[in-house]
């Protein structure tokens, strides 16, 4: 579809793509070669009405959305009636419920770092109920040899996971409570919410990789757990529809953008960086290194289950083809940095590649980026951030260059956690996120990895996935292949040596892995 044909004259198409973050929300306008010819960007305030709650005003989301859509539309110098399709990508398992009739919140937007549910989580993880289910499973793998029943004998629930946190809302919010005994509660994750606005109210859907990301879906079935939902008593009733990643959800309603546009994609943030890394065959990796590191890796079409904390995602479903990911994060990796810079280690984040490459080692200096405690595979929320092995020698260069090399130990662990877990042949390995601008931690990872790692030139991978799925659909552009085409890399890590640097490394690695479980078990439980 090369041109958008209206009032009788070809014009130049484009499709239109935004990304709901957890610190900004960004919309791109792209053109046939995948190049950004208009971005506006705006801010998303998180809101702290308690300590430990995290929240998100819908309607400030709302107007910041419209704002930066009209805003890309305006800064390419074009028209809103150029735009051949809308793909929407979003932060996953951020969440409010509201009035199917009226479209009016319940309550404000509950974020995926909300910890009002920990308690319940840790009530639940040490229950009765789930001593018996985790029972239950270890002698169904003892008779079966069933990887399933062993992953389910391990399983724990997660504040990050949508369930206790709605739990917790229908046990707080009698609003919520009437308008589902009356039939009247839409339950929606960010892009759930839009889709309803966007076509007031007359959609009420998601797409598989958000549904997969709250925790409440089963990826093996492909539908809502009603196993999951009678033993925590959610209403199955209130859950959106859930439809293809690449569908035709509908259109933007004629009075919101001056023009009716086709919704043709929705999918979560690392799912659609996923995509827009063109990451299509079994065994590709990617990895976002933002606020905190998600490493994914496509198994194809069958879910992993994983014994070690990788969690299975539906990648995408496209027609009838469903690809599967499996996903392991380390939630500071960002977070350390920023913490660092709050600190005046150094002023811009650009210096710390030099810093790091000023001195020859850390000194001896470890750093335990746990924060948030530690996820895959260690899986200990009561680890704590530490610093270990300082001396009167230690300047501000080691400080920086342990921090950083921290961020490449913990993509190592995830690394080989995959590797061993999922024994899938890596093919390749991709890079984005705003960490990933840092020269010396992505030469460290290719090193400890002993494979190439590629940076593209768009760091926009979430926005560029929703816009490649929703191009696709409406024939903007029309097959995988000529995705990879549009590809193009910033610059190619390739590992120091024959084998990379592991070895050289290692005694390192080793001291930094005592200090970590050092930091293991550190608060109370």
């Amino acid at each position: 579809m090369m041109g958008s044909r209206r009032n009788g004259l070809t014009k130049e198409s484009f499709i239109l793509s935004v990304d709901v973050g957890t610190t900004s929300i960004r919309c791109h306008v792209y053109d046939k070669e995948a190049r950004i010819r208009g971005l506006c960007t705006s801010k998303v305030v998180p809101l702290y009405p308690e300590v430990g709650h995290v929240e998100m005003d819908p309607d400030a989301l709302w107007e910041g959305f419209i704002t930066v859509v009209k805003g890309a539309v305006q800064d390419a110098g074009v028209q809103m009636c150029q735009m051949e399709a809308l793909g929407i990508s979003t932060q996953r398992a951020t969440f409010t419920t509201w009035d199917r009739r009226t479209g009016v919140p319940f309550h404000n937007f509950i974020s995926w770092q909300d910890q009002r549910a920990a308690d319940l989580v840790k009530s639940w993880n040490r229950s009765c109920i789930m001593k018996i289910i985790h029972g239950a499973m270890k002698v169904a793998y003892f008779l079966t040899r069933d990887k399933r029943s062993l992953a389910a004998s391990l399983i724990v629930f997660s504040t990050q996971h949508v369930t206790f946190r709605l739990v917790w809302v229908l046990a707080h919010y009698k609003q919520v409570h009437q308008a589902i005994e009356e039939g009247n509660c839409c339950f929606g994750t960010i892009d759930t919410w839009l889709l309803f606005k966007l076509t007031k109210g007359r959609v009420h859907a998601t797409d598989y990789s958000n549904a997969s990301s709250t925790g409440i879906f089963d990826s093996y079935q492909m539908c809502w757990s009603q196993f999951l939902c009678s033993l925590v008593s959610l209403p199955l009733s209130i859950f959106p529809q859930v439809e293809n990643t690449g569908h035709k959800f509908g259109s933007t309603d004629p009075s919101i953008l001056g023009v009716s546009v086709p919704i043709m994609s929705v999918m979560a943030d690392q799912q659609a960086a996923m995509f827009g890394e063109c990451c299509f065959d079994v065994g590709d990796v990617k990895i976002t290194m933002g606020t905190g590191t998600f490493m994914d890796i496509n198994t194809g079409s069958k879910p992993h289950t994983s014994v070690a904390g990788l969690y299975p995602l539906v990648g995408w479903k496209i027609g009838s083809d469903v690809v599967y990911l499996a996903e392991g994060n380390a939630a500071d990796t960002g977070t350390a940095i920023k913490w660092a810079q709050e600190l005046e280690l150094f002023s811009d984040v650009r210096e710390t590649s030099d810093m790091a490459y000023s001195v020859s080692d850390s000194d001896g200096v470890c750093f335990v980026p746990s924060f948030s405690g530690l996820q895959a595979p260690l899986n200990d929320p009561r680890a704590c951030a530490s610093l270990m092995g300082l001396k009167p020698s230690t300047t501000k260069s080691h400080l920086v260059r342990a921090i950083l090399e921290s961020v490449a130990f913990r993509n190592k662990q995830l690394y080989e956690t995959m590797l061993r877990e999922t024994r899938i042949p890596i093919t390749k390995i991709r890079v984005d996120g705003g960490v990933s601008s840092n020269n010396f931690v992505l030469q460290l990872t290719a090193d400890l990895f002993g494979r190439k790692v590629i940076r593209p030139q768009h760091r926009e991978m979430s926005s560029l996935g929703a816009a490649f799925v929703a191009g696709l659909g409406v024939g903007f552009w029309m097959t995988r292949e000529e995705l990879k085409k549009l590809q193009s890399a910033d610059k190619v890590f390739l590992p120091k040596g024959a084998a990379g640097r592991g070895q050289e490394y290692n005694p390192v690695l080793q001291s930094w892995e005592r200090a970590l479980r050092r930091s293991m078990n550190w608060y109370k439980p």
